[in-house]
């Protein structure tokens, strides 16, 4: 994956995820994405998309003169990463916080609560780990 002492900012991970939805992909067809919702410049992406390149998130092909862009991992496998890192750095290494979070933190879809109910009895299969 890329390295993971490269952290991301807010818009990273939005322009990051939104490409691991549509990918292949082009800065102007993530530019006009990002401009319809958060307002931020064609610039101001093409900068960003640069960063996660050179950070090693993404991929880059040119296709008929055009650059395409692809994240180097799908979107499952960067959002499990990003979580594990908050939970290392932010939480010192505790989960009980982030679960505390899920129980108060308001209402939870019944899809989400059926995942995490599996996920719980596959850690607890493999003694908690």
């Amino acid at each position: 994956m890329a390295d993971s002492k490269a952290s991301l900012g807010p818009l990273e991970t939005d322009i990051l995820r939104y490409i691991g939805d549509h990918h292949p992909i082009s800065v102007s067809e993530v530019a006009e994405h990002v401009a319809e919702t958060t307002g931020y410049a064609r610039t101001t992406v093409l900068t960003v998309m640069v960063r996660l390149l050179r950070k090693g998130f993404l991929t880059r092909k040119t296709v008929d003169g055009v650059h395409r862009y692809s994240p180097k991992v799908p979107n499952q496998e960067l959002l499990q990463s990003l979580v594990k890192d908050f939970v290392a750095t932010t939480l010192g290494g505790s989960m009980s916080p982030f679960v505390a979070f899920l129980a108060e933190g308001g209402p939870i879809s019944e899809d989400d609560l059926k995942r995490l109910k599996r996920l719980v009895r596959e850690m607890e299969r493999k003694g908690g780990r």
